[in-house]
């Protein structure tokens, strides 16, 4: 072999523990991103993949009506709450044994779900699901944060990224539809071993065993209070889904949960050891970064949930023609996605980009209060639907890009666990108050009609999806504003001391 070809299989091939400096070959980065990116959709999409399989679940075990939602519940109470730990876990005791051990949890979590004889142990799994999805989704971003040094490569990774992660619901809409539909329920739960497989082996060969600092420590009490703080926060509102806003399981958790992250971020500022050192939330883009994604996890399940209803209930859709549905979406969101990332940042800077996304989703939202029960799907919902990915593409990956640029070494676990919070809190507040007011609409609407005729029950469930979609329309133009506002204007510089970033 000459020394040229051995050079270039060198260049190219994989040799143990990896390598994610500067130098690393840029083959292995990209085989990073894919099995970083498939170890992310396996936790995003697992927060809808369910959903489809619910009622043949339900029907499998025997549970009630009202233990139905602890299904969802248990996934985002334990991720919700427990994703800040996770983080600075990873920061702490490194990002690859973190990521390793959280794909292995959640695989094993799904096959205790999966094989579930009793509701007790389906939840019991999803509530596993959702610890070691807080321990994987951080160490998953983080590594990207650390993995990517070139400015262009590093905008394209976290275009992908973004891609992933806004389009994950709808794939588990369409993925929890194939498989209930041709194998079962317990598939939709099955298929994440599969995924993990890949994840692992591919984390195994591919990343770098970085050296923990010795001398830092948990922050234990920080700990305690905002994991308390978030499951508050997150069962208050799920709460508010099941109960009404004026119960105390409502409103005392929200309360509670509240006042525990005030004493969290009081005591951050003393603590020696911070588990959120508030240098990662205090800079101005970065804040707008976390704001923005708040707000679209909020407005996006204005699309995700009522309209797969309206697509099922109104239309006659299947699981499987539902999932399909939202295909171009998914298209148009990942084009959008990766475009905002390596040329549009570039170019004019997040104070444009993500405020126009935000604007382009509040179009498609509004677009979509417009159907009616003899509405078409391409008339109709695939215009708006169109606009509305474009939209969500523009606002995700720039604020995960820019949510993560110029932040330290050892607080990029955190800074990408405090960008998992707020997307899923976001969905944690987006659902029971779309539902609420949804739920709100249809009851006035049925107020001096006769319930029992079907076109007046037809009628009224489509004022709820178009109430939802104006709401979540709302937040979107919310969203604008407040980004606008946020935003510095100009190209975004990082600090030459921190993780290497994407030079916008």
């Amino acid at each position: 072999m000459s020394q040229t070809a051995a050079a270039t299989l060198e260049a190219t091939s994989f040799p143990k523990g990896g390598d994610q400096a500067a130098g690393a070959p840029s083959g292995r980065r990209w085989w990073i991103l894919a099995m970083v990116g498939l170890a992310q959709l396996m936790v995003v999409l697992d927060a809808t993949i369910v959903n489809i399989a619910l009622p043949t679940a339900q029907a499998d075990l025997g549970f009630s009506d009202g233990s139905r939602t602890w299904i969802v519940t248990a996934y985002s109470l334990a991720f919700g709450s427990l994703l800040l730990l996770g983080g600075r876990i990873a920061d702490l005791f490194g990002r690859k044994p973190a990521f390793l051990v959280g794909v292995s949890g959640f695989a094993v979590a799904s096959a205790i779900a999966g094989a579930a004889t009793n509701f007790e142990v389906l939840v019991t799994g999803r509530a596993l699901q959702g610890l070691f999805g807080a321990l994987l989704a951080p160490a998953a971003l983080s590594l990207l944060t650390t993995t990517f040094t070139d400015a262009k490569e590093r905008a394209k990774a976290f275009g992908i990224f973004g891609a992933i992660a806004g389009s994950g619901a709808a794939v588990g809409l369409l993925l929890g539809g194939l498989l209930t539909e041709y194998l079962n329920w317990r598939w939709t739960l099955y298929v994440n071993l599969i995924i993990a497989v890949v994840a692992i082996v591919g984390g195994w060969l591919l990343l770098e065993r970085t050296e923990r600092d010795r001398g830092a420590r948990l922050d234990i009490p920080g700990t305690v209070l905002v994991t308390a703080g978030l499951f508050g926060i997150v069962y208050g509102f799920s709460n508010a889904e099941s109960h009404d806003w004026s119960s105390p399981l409502s409103w005392g958790f929200l309360a509670a949960g509240s006042a525990l992250l005030a004493v969290f971020a009081w005591w951050q500022t003393r603590a020696a050891h911070p588990l959120l050192p508030l240098r990662v939330l205090l800079d101005r883009n970065r804040g707008a970064a976390f704001a923005a994604l708040l707000v679209a996890s909020a407005g996006m399940f204005g699309v995700f949930l009522f309209l797969t209803y309206y697509l099922q209930l109104t239309l006659g859709f299947s699981a499987i023609q539902t999932g399909l549905a939202f295909l171009p979406m998914v298209a148009t969101l990942m084009v959008s996605a990766t475009m905002s990332t390596t040329f549009l940042l570039s170019f004019v800077g997040p104070k444009i980009v993500v405020p126009l996304g935000m604007a382009l989703g509040a179009v498609g939202l509004f677009w979509l209060t417009t159907l009616g029960l003899d509405s078409s799907y391409a008339a109709n919902v695939l215009p708006p639907l169109l606009v509305t990915g474009l939209g969500i593409g523009l606002v995700m990956a720039p604020s995960m890009s820019v949510g993560t640029s110029g932040v330290a070494t050892e607080d990029a676990g955190v800074a990408s666990a405090s960008l998992n919070t707020m997307q899923q809190i976001g969905g944690s507040i987006g659902t029971p108050l779309l539902n609420t007011l949804a739920a709100s609409a249809a009851t006035s609407y049925l107020v001096g009609r006769n319930p029992a005729d079907k076109l007046v029950q037809a009628q009224a469930a489509m004022d709820s999806y178009t109430t939802a979609f104006m709401w979540s329309a709302l937040l979107f133009a919310a969203g604008a504003l407040i980004t606008a506002l946020l935003f510095r204007r100009g190209i975004a510089t990082a600090d030459p001391d921190a993780a290497p970033t994407v030079h916008m």
